[in-house]
């Protein structure tokens, strides 16, 4: 997908990164510079501080202030510890400020410029910055004690640009640092941009955003369920219709499909991850037919495209078709064989034989009516009534016989007609053909009854039945004696499975042709 103009989202996140990088870094320096030079300062004046200490106790400083030119001596000893010091004035003064020393000689016998009232009155660490004769300057003020009285007055300072000369060679280490730093950072942002750039196929903010929305809207809107699972099998994406379709939970993105509560075998094959078109399986509810695909982008496999389609609804309607194309073609096979019998008749009479025509008439009537009566008899629902009288007739014609236990009784009440029929109809129908495939006599035989707090359903067949081995496999879809190709086979007992669990009830498989349906008797 091209882009429409503009910059894409990891340009100009690169942009924004670098702007915050530069301001950041150039915060940073700045504050660095403040610190330094306050830090500069600090330990100038602790300097400045410690050498006015030294030159207060000195003895010389003493023996001078008793001589009667003071300054003949202290101006010589200052000015030697100035150049051994690096320092830019070392003053000697008297308690009122009035100069023994100073740089520049004409200074001498003049007030010295600055604060001398703390340390005149006894305080030892006294510094300030102050501008005075030579410029403003960090300094020291600190008293000079004889027999512990305030005899003079010691002060030794340094210029300002002196500090910043100092200052200043500190500058290329804090540059380094930050040029430093802005190639990190630099570096940092490329190699994200870079990442971000592949991770959204170097598109803009607006195109993704209108992406999202039309993809996610066209997502939920579709009529098929829609799952997209990555490499591991894990959700990245599921539909409205999906959620309903499988009944998923809330929570099921990053999770495995084979771990967010599908049927097993549902499970199972979509965590596989191979190809697959128009598979049936059974959820709790509904039949699905799904589709698996693999995901690619760019020649990347990316993962699987589960799509996934509501067959219950058909299915419904086919069985339901299908029994009334049974029941058309029993009313077609039973005209036919009602105009044979009518035609018998009829020719029994034309013969003058109507004691026998009578008798060959009650015959008939009798054996179609003897199934009629006990299936109404027996059988309170009435879908299911004519379901099994339809199944009769549909066998009789394959030459399989379908008769009720004597004595059967389905009550009305146990369960949804709907599911009844397809239980019903489904073991029939597995029944009958089973039983075509057996040898002679070919028989069907339906049983209901109730025992104890559940109803019974069992049909038998003369078939060859189901091995041992296949007992509980017999139950699982796409399980099936016969060859088939499609998607309508091997589903029956699944479907009689859960029709019955539906409902509370379970299907066994007792011996090889014997299947029992118990479902729980609902009292009024």
């Amino acid at each position: 997908m091209g882009r429409a103009g503009g910059w894409s989202l990891a340009r100009q996140l690169f942009a924004l990164q670098a702007a915050i990088a530069g301001i950041v870094l150039v915060g940073l320096a700045m504050a660095s510079w403040l610190q330094l030079r306050e830090a500069e300062r600090a330990a100038t004046a602790e300097e400045m501080l410690g050498i006015a200490h030294t030159l207060a106790v000195s003895p010389e400083v003493l023996t001078a202030l008793d001589d009667p030119e003071p300054s003949a001596v202290l101006q010589p000893l200052a000015e030697r510890v100035r150049a051994d010091t690096d320092t830019d004035f070392v003053v000697v003064m008297t308690p009122d400020g009035i100069r023994y020393s100073h740089p520049t000689p004409s200074q001498i016998g003049r007030r010295f410029v600055g604060t001398i009232e703390p340390a005149a009155a006894g305080e030892n660490q006294f510094t300030e910055t102050y501008t005075g004769t030579l410029g403003p300057s960090v300094r020291a003020v600190v008293p000079v004690y004889d027999g512990g009285r305030v005899v003079a007055l010691v002060s030794v300072g340094r210029s300002i640009t002196a500090v910043a000369r100092d200052l200043e060679r500190q500058v290329p280490i804090v540059l380094g640092a930050v040029a430093v730093a802005l190639l990190l950072a630099a570096v940092g942002s490329w190699l994200v941009s870079r990442w971000l750039r592949r991770s959204t196929h170097d598109l803009g903010p607006a195109e993704l955003a209108r992406m999202y929305e039309y993809y996610d809207a066209v997502l939920h809107a579709v009529r098929e369920g829609l799952l997209l699972l990555d490499r591991e099998g894990r959700v990245q994406l599921v539909n409205d219709e999906a959620r309903r379709l499988l009944a998923l939970p809330d929570d099921v993105t990053g999770r495995r499909v084979d771990e967010i509560g599908l049927p097993v075998p549902l499970g199972t094959t979509l965590a596989q991850g191979e190809a697959r078109d128009d598979q049936i399986h059974l959820t709790a509810d509904r039949i699905v037919v799904v589709s698996q695909g693999a995901a690619r982008w760019a020649g990347r496999h990316l993962g699987t495209v589960v799509t996934l389609r509501d067959h219950t609804e058909l299915r419904q309607l086919v069985s339901e078709l299908q029994t009334v194309r049974g029941f058309a073609d029993s009313l077609h096979a039973q005209a036919h064989e009602a105009a044979n019998q009518l035609h018998t008749v009829i020719s029994l009479i034309e013969l003058g034989r109507a004691d026998e025509a009578l008798a060959f008439a009650t015959s008939e009537l009798e054996t179609a009516q003897h199934l009629t009566d006990a299936v109404v008899s027996g059988i309170a629902v009435p879908e299911v009534a004519a379901l099994v009288v339809g199944k009769a007739a549909a066998a009789g014609e394959r030459g399989v016989e379908l008769y009720l236990e004597e004595g059967a009784h389905l009550p009305a009440g146990l369960a949804d007609p709907r599911d009844l029929v397809t239980i019903v109809g489904n073991l029939l129908d597995n029944a009958i053909d089973a039983a075509q495939d057996g040898p002679e006599p070919r028989w069907v035989r339906l049983g209901a009854g109730v025992d104890g707090d559940a109803v019974a359903l069992r049909v038998t067949d003369s078939g060859p039945g189901i091995a041992p081995e296949d007992a509980e496999r017999a139950f699982e879809r796409g399980f099936s004696t016969k060859p088939h190709e499609g998607m309508g086979r091997g589903l029956g007992l699944a479907l009689v499975r859960r029709a019955a669990q539906r409902h509370g009830g379970v299907v066994r498989l007792a011996g090889r042709a014997e299947f029992t349906v118990r479902l729980p008797l609902v009292r009024a």
